[in-house]
């Protein structure tokens, strides 16, 4: 059996099992080798995902943020070293006037984040005390995190980070004068030929939208229902999280930015190039750059680059692997949904099932 017969059976399994339900798409130098559809869009009404349905894409909308923010870099309007509490007009908060554009994409800033997902804080929890739908524009995060005490002083740790992608964003809106959403779609996605994705309201009706659900399950594990995820953040995406977009689309923005069309070769490279050692996990020596995470042998070569993203009602990623020039993009309406076929997809990838 190949590797695409292999790989649907496989998901085929899941699917029957409420344990998947997504999108998989797999490219190799642009052609598709791989491309399926399981599980459910809607469960209150049994409409099934197809390869033209969108979900949230959580933190991959980093990746987004990230090229957006290099963007003003390239037209000269800010550069990696300037100051985001200077051009900002952020003094008197807990933000270091020391961390530096560089700092806030390669999550070495130390700045408080609002939920702290290295120490096991629930994002959802936020939302206790304050109603999501209040949570609209990028500025209205602000209250969440400016005065929460820093981790570390900038450049001195890593520490992965929502809230520095947020103050990204606000840089953005104050060097185009545009709010952060206009500024991507019209920068980013039209460019990348992302036709489908948008900044979608979770409060709205939307056409082709997979609605986020988890199970809800009795003390023996059993499934006795499903919770939605409309309460767990705020109603439309932000800088650090929330755009919907197709798999084909966050294929075709990856190979937008390898390709150059999106940036400068000096900063192109600089996106696909690690930064700054993060961890290591499972053996593997695992380093940030200016938007995706790297995984890099101990030769130093690039394993994949990779960026994920995981909430209450969604899971995904798009992982790159330079040396076979592959893509792989999982996307799921499950918080859970991505991690297993990853992992079986990656130990297919190694075997050279796809080419």
């Amino acid at each position: 059996m190949d590797g695409a017969s292999s790989l649907h059976r496989y998901l085929r399994d899941l699917e029957a099992r409420d344990a998947f339900s997504g999108t998989v798409r797999i490219t190799v130098g642009g052609d598709e080798r791989f491309a399926g559809a399981y599980g459910l869009a809607s469960r209150a009404w049994s409409v099934p995902n197809t390869l033209a349905t969108r979900f949230d894409t959580a933190s991959i909308t980093k990746l987004f943020t990230a090229v957006a923010t290099l963007q003003q870099v390239d037209a000269g309007v800010f550069g990696l070293d300037t100051s985001a509490v200077d051009y900002l007009g952020l003094e008197g908060t807990a933000v270091s006037p020391h961390v530096t554009v560089r700092h806030l994409l390669t999550h070495t800033s130390g700045i408080g984040d609002d939920a702290d997902e290295e120490a096991g804080e629930s994002y959802e929890a936020i939302w206790q005390a304050r109603p999501n739908y209040t949570v609209l524009e990028t500025a209205d995060f602000l209250p969440q995190f400016v005065h929460r005490a820093p981790n570390f002083a900038p450049g001195q740790g890593c520490r992965y980070n929502n809230c520095g992608y947020v103050l990204l964003g606000l840089m953005i809106e104050r060097a185009t004068g545009r709010p952060y959403r206009e500024v991507v779609r019209e920068t980013v996605f039209t460019p990348a030929g992302m036709s489908d994705s948008d900044f979608l309201r979770m409060d709205r009706v939307n056409e082709r939208l997979a609605e986020g659900a988890d199970p809800i399950q009795d003390v023996r594990g059993e499934v006795i229902g499903w919770k939605r995820n409309i309460y767990s953040y705020p109603p439309i995406g932000s800088p650090d999280a929330g755009a919907h977009v197709t798999a084909g689309d966050l294929e075709r923005f990856l190979r937008a930015v390898r390709d150059g069309r999106l940036l400068s070769p000096a900063l192109t490279a600089a996106f696909l190039t690690p930064k700054v050692p993060w961890r290591v996990r499972d053996g593997w020596a695992q380093h940030f750059g200016y938007g995706p995470w790297f995984r890099v042998a101990d030769d130093g070569a690039i394993v994949f680059l990779q960026k994920e993203g995981i909430n209450a009602g969604a899971s995904g990623l798009v992982r790159h692997y330079p040396g076979r020039d592959l893509t792989l993009v999982i996307l799921s309406n499950l918080e859970n949904g991505a991690w297993g076929p990853r992992d079986v997809a990656h130990e297919m990838v190694s075997a050279g099932a796809f080419g």
